[in-house]
């Protein structure tokens, strides 16, 4: 199983690697700005002569001018907005180009109570002002878990594979690793982490002395659950791309709807277990909860990694270290499932 974790981090590590010396993709430059000015004043012109034209054809229809004046109108009213066109679009970039050539340092010229000219500059030489470089949000995980020792399979496990099953929760900050760009991130947190196992074949632990073991139990039992909690430090680096909406005055990033890739692990503490029985006796229903030190390991560490979209990730986790202490089996947690961002 450690190879099948190593192969699995080998391989999101290497899909990760396009990313590093890509462009911030979906900038917003000063040319995008300058052409989305264009189309609006091209719009905006023809929908002027558009209204014209419906205006000269009603005239037409109802009598008011012939066919011949209909059209010099029409060709007049085109010329005008042509002309428009040409005259806002040229003011628009003349205005432009004005800022932009005043923008380190802004002249003004006034008199003064004698009556002599003085002039007085403004320097806006302002550096632009970047997003936050450290935000947060809560992180949310579920889905199924299991325990395998090294070499073994799901198909061989102890424990039910759809019945045992994980949950996470915590908080998480996020920081740009680079003070200009975002193409990097380093993601950590505090969570706390609830990994459940379901024995197959009617089993539950037992503890004797230093060894835990699983047994198979006297009655029929409706339900056996083990239970491990869990407060950890993730920390992943993630990577990906981000759009980036840039001003003369600021420059703002975002990852929403982005494909990202989380590479990281986690260590903390087992801040305990449990153990819940359900079964039947005489005919009425039985629920045994236990508490206790079943030989586990106090300290608890991992490889985890997530990949996907926006606030939406595939998710995994392998504990490196083995859940119950020697000299017993050495059997090593892991979890798959959905992993949720929200900011």
């Amino acid at each position: 199983m450690k190879t099948i974790i190593i192969y699995f981090a080998l391989a999101l590590f290497t899909f990760t690697t396009q990313f590093v010396y890509c462009q911030e993709d979906d900038q917003k430059t000063e040319e995008d700005f300058l052409e989305s000015k264009r189309e609006e004043i091209i719009k905006s012109e023809k929908e002027k002569l558009k209204w014209k034209v419906e205006d000269i054809n009603e005239r037409l229809e109802d009598g008011e001018i012939t066919s011949e004046q209909a059209e010099i109108l029409k060709k007049e009213a085109a010329e005008l907005h042509a002309k428009n066109i040409e005259n806002r679009i040229a003011i628009m970039e003349n205005k432009m180009e004005l800022e932009e050539r005043n923008r380190e340092s802004k002249t003004y010229i006034a008199l003064g109570d004698d009556g002599k000219v003085i002039t007085i500059e403004i320097n806006e030489n302002r550096e632009k002002q970047y997003d936050k470089r450290t935000t947060s949000d809560l992180v949310i995980a579920a889905g199924f878990n299991n325990a395998l020792e090294d070499g073994q399979s799901l198909n061989d496990s102890d424990f039910k594979i759809g019945g045992s099953r994980f949950f996470e929760i915590g908080w998480a900050w996020k920081t740009r690793v680079f003070d200009k760009s975002n193409w990097l991130r380093l993601k950590y947190g505090v969570s706390f982490q609830f990994n459940g196992l379901k024995p197959t074949d009617n089993r539950y632990f037992v503890t004797e002395g230093d060894d835990t073991f699983l047994e198979e139990y006297d009655l029929n039992l409706d339900k056996s659950k083990f239970r491990m909690d869990n407060l950890v430090v993730p920390v992943h680096f993630e990577f990906g791309p981000s759009s980036k909406n840039e001003t003369k005055n600021y420059v703002r990033y975002s990852t929403r709807g982005k494909f990202k890739v989380g590479l990281g692990g986690y260590a903390g503490f087992n801040i305990g277990e449990r153990q819940k029985l359900k079964y039947e006796l005489d005919g009425d229903k039985q629920k045994d909860k236990m508490k206790g030190d079943y030989n586990t390991n106090d300290f608890v560490y991992g490889l985890s990694g997530y990949l996907g979209w926006g606030w939406a990730t595939l998710y995994a986790k392998y504990d490196l270290n083995p859940i119950f202490q020697e000299p017993n089996v050495e059997l090593h947690n892991i979890s798959v499932g959905l992993r949720f961002d929200v900011d």
